[in-house]
């Protein structure tokens, strides 16, 4: 069973992890508008396109959280188990529509 082997292009580079606390005072800096956005990721040692990422993310509500990769698995669960509530909701007001428009052309 030989796997696929990845050559990397620098073995020796690291993936950068940042704070929550630190995204957060990031994007406040950026929204501050006292520097340009080039200025600030450099002087943060992120990149600049980072800075906007994070920027979206705040702006769309996603809480930004530590790591890299996918939300934890309590808040996926959380926004799965709504999601089924909203369906069921949704399913429950159109049945509760018919009938009632059943019963109006009953009684007219």
């Amino acid at each position: 069973m030989g796997g696929k082997q990845v050559n990397k292009v620098n073995p020796e580079r690291r993936r950068q992890r940042f704070t929550r606390e630190f995204k957060l005072e990031a994007v406040r800096l950026l929204k501050l508008r006292q520097k340009p956005a080039t200025q600030l990721a450099l002087e943060l040692g992120v990149q600049r396109n980072r800075l906007y990422k994070w920027q979206a993310q705040v702006k769309a509500g996603r809480l930004l959280h530590g790591g890299p990769g996918r939300p934890r698995r309590e808040e996926e669960s959380e926004l799965s188990r709504l999601r089924r509530e909203n369906a069921r909701l949704k399913e429950e007001r159109d049945i509760l529509k018919k009938a009632a428009t059943y019963f109006a052309k009953r009684r007219g």
